[in-house]
């Protein structure tokens, strides 16, 4: 492992290895895959700092607040995926400077370059600072308040300009773990080259999840919390899933919900869109969404053909090779890696995100015979 990148001024971080997430990028056909390289930005109090963090024990060197003016020279010493923090204490900060800095990276074919923003409502951010009694970089003379507001307008361009936008305002630290780790952890480089789509089941008495682009609501269907031998139970055990199944609109209500993912889906692929969550939402987010999530999850990953089930393992082995398994990329089809997250369920502590279909490139490898398992 090379060692941190070191410039006077400025914190540096030695990336740190968490177990299942390689630091060292993918290659095909002794093509590297592009290093990446992320920009993370945002409004203070609103958790860049701990996005960092998790970047860095994902394996990213990390390198914040370093003066503007020095990112080429940062990215061109760095041999690992780098993530360099930019905020209004950044020497030299200004919108246009950032994003003329990650337009220069972009256009260099061996960086895959993004920004990160993290925001969070005006109220949060000012509850935050009054907690912690910590003075606004930009309310120097004003009252914290203004400099929230100050710093809204300065990055605002930013946050138009971001590949990822991670609010933070009800998210607990647990789920922007999560967050991070999907987006940004295992395979690196292979997750840019499809759509990840995150299935998310939650309650709405908590919330509705704001990284969501579609959001559905189960509770029509009856309810297995009222059943005292289901009510402890969740959707990952068989006799709620069945109970909910047994709903005569469960079925055409799933049917719908797949017709509709099955029309926009393969539209995201072709128009280069990165990541989409679909929310399910129930009245406690442990029963019937969790059921629709897991069923809704075996469906598309046997339509990408790269999922973990006994069904989606029969596709990766009658391939021919790997041309088969991406043999829909064009049109879209298929062109996916699903991920499955329970809110609640995470946040009672009873299960975590997980694959329910593995990236593109790793089922390519899988026919090579790059991977075991």
């Amino acid at each position: 492992m090379c060692g941190a990148t070191t410039v006077p001024g400025f914190r540096t971080v030695r990336p740190v290895v968490q177990p299942g997430f390689p630091v060292t990028d993918s290659s095909h056909d002794g093509v590297p895959a592009p290093r990446r390289i992320l920009l993370v930005t945002g409004l203070s109090g609103a958790g860049k700092s701990s996005i960092l963090r998790i970047l860095e024990d994902l394996g990213h060197e990390v390198i914040d607040n370093p003066p503007l003016g020095m990112l080429d020279e940062i990215v061109t010493r760095a041999e690992q995926p780098v993530a360099i923090g930019v905020d209004s204490r950044t020497r030299g900060f200004d919108a246009t400077a950032v994003l003329a800095a990650l337009a220069r990276l972009r256009v260099n074919p061996e960086l895959q370059a993004e920004l990160i923003y993290a925001t969070a409502e005006e109220s949060v951010l000012l509850r935050r600072y009054t907690a912690t009694r910590r003075r606004h970089p930009l309310a120097v003379r004003g009252t914290v308040k203004e400099g929230i507001e100050a710093e809204i307008a300065l990055t605002a361009r930013l946050r138009a300009a971001a590949d990822v936008v991670i609010d933070t305002s009800d998210l607990p630290p647990p789920e922007l773990r999560q967050i991070v780790e999907t987006r940004f952890g295992r395979w690196g480089g292979r997750m840019a080259e499809g759509l990840t789509v995150a299935l998310m089941s939650f309650a709405f008495p908590a919330g509705l999840p704001r990284e969501a682009d579609m959001v559905f609501d189960a509770r029509f269907l009856r309810n297995p919390y009222y059943d005292p031998d289901l009510s402890t139970l969740t959707g990952l055990d068989g006799a709620v899933a069945a109970y909910v199944e047994a709903d005569p609109d469960y079925r055409r209500f799933l049917d719908q919900i797949d017709g509709m993912l099955e029309l926009v889906l393969p539209r995201f692929v072709r128009e280069g869109k990165k990541y989409a969550t679909i929310a399910i939402g129930c009245s406690g987010g442990r029963h019937r969404s969790v059921t629709l999530v897991e069923a809704l999850a075996g469906r598309l990953a046997d339509r990408a053909g790269t999922g973990d089930g006994p069904e989606s393992e029969s596709h990766i082995e009658k391939a021919s090779g790997p041309s088969d398994v991406q043999s829909a990329i064009a049109d879209g089809r298929g062109a996916w890696s699903v991920i499955v997250m329970h809110r609640e369920l995470a946040r009672q502590g009873r299960c975590s995100w997980r694959w329910a279909s593995r990236p593109k490139e790793y089922a390519a490898d899988v026919v090579e015979g790059r991977y075991s398992s």
